[in-house]
């Protein structure tokens, strides 16, 4: 099996590209070459494929091999190798709220549904950027879903193993739960990142943020991610946290996150409530993964 892996400001992922090759378990794949000693190392498995929607579909298996509904960072690196590597035809320009237009787009399907990216390439036509229209957030705690008897999870006071936190919790397709704090270094992201995904109240377990603002345009974060653990990055958690932190006064829709693995653009647009994410994507390198 041909595989390639890229990654978004270091959340990287393997793809393989499934117009040419056939997985027939991606759910038992996903551990075995997600592994980074036994393995070809990564946060999970993602699986290009022809789509009856869009111009491609893409699925996303996380390192332990649960499916997940969207990958922020993984979308920008399949819209880089399908437009690469000729799978699809992009679509002309496309408009991106609070930025320059973008010269090429495509359509990708995903669990979230139709998701419509804008590609900015380099003199060779490499894709150097792609920003992302990730659709609406969902604040319905139901539909996130988080079981708690409130109609949205706004600055809800809670106590995770005998400590208090104040969390705030949005869904860009995928379920995230925020922690806004003061000093993101004093915080045990392995101690409470699994306690907290793996809480009763997320039914579907849940990705874990914790951020610091450090202005009302810009903010830090760190993240356990659900399925994964530690990743250097999370797309569509600092969508989420974009969405937190004007909902509880902390920021402005027009802001940058600052990841362990880099920077994301975001925008909470006012006129169609939809957040549009930019940022890089990278091919590290290509490899063929044995068959068993």
């Amino acid at each position: 099996m041909r595989f390639t892996k890229m990654h978004g400001l270091g959340n990287d992922y393997v793809y393989v590209n499934c117009f040419k090759e056939k997985v027939v378990d991606p759910a038992t794949l996903a551990p075995i070459i997600s592994d980074r000693h036994r393995g070809i190392g990564s946060d999970g498995l993602i699986l290009i494929e022809r789509s009856q929607t869009a111009d491609v579909r893409m699925r996303i298996f996380n390192a332990d091999g649960s499916e997940a509904e969207m990958c922020g960072n993984g979308i920008r690196c399949v819209a880089k190798y399908v437009y690469e590597h000729k799978l699809a035809d992009a679509g002309g320009e496309v408009s991106v709220p609070g930025q320059p237009p973008c010269p090429a787009s495509l359509n990708i399907e995903t669990a979230k549904g139709v998701l419509t990216v804008g590609l900015i390439t380099d003199d060779s036509d490499q894709v150097q950027e792609v920003c992302v229209d990730m659709g609406q957030p969902t604040l319905s705690a139901k539909d996130i879903p988080v079981d708690l008897p409130v109609k949205e999870v706004i600055e809800q006071p809670m106590m995770f193993q005998s400590r208090a936190f104040v969390m705030t919790c949005v869904s860009m397709g995928n379920p995230h739960a925020v922690f806004f704090c003061n000093d993101l270094s004093a915080v045990d992201l392995g101690k409470f990142g699994p306690i907290i995904e793996g809480h009763s109240i997320f039914p579907n377990r849940i990705n874990v943020h914790f951020v610091q603002v450090d202005t009302p345009t810009e903010f830090t974060m760190r993240t356990w991610e659900r399925g994964s653990g530690i990743t250097m990055a999370c797309g569509s958690g600092a969508c989420a946290v974009c969405v937190a932190s004007v909902l509880t006064g902390r920021g402005q829709r027009i802001c940058t996150a600052h990841l362990p693995g880099g920077d994301l653009d975001l925008n909470w647009c006012e006129d169609d409530n939809c957040v549009y994410m930019t940022g890089p994507a990278e091919e590290v390198f290509k490899g063929t993964w044995p068959k068993k």
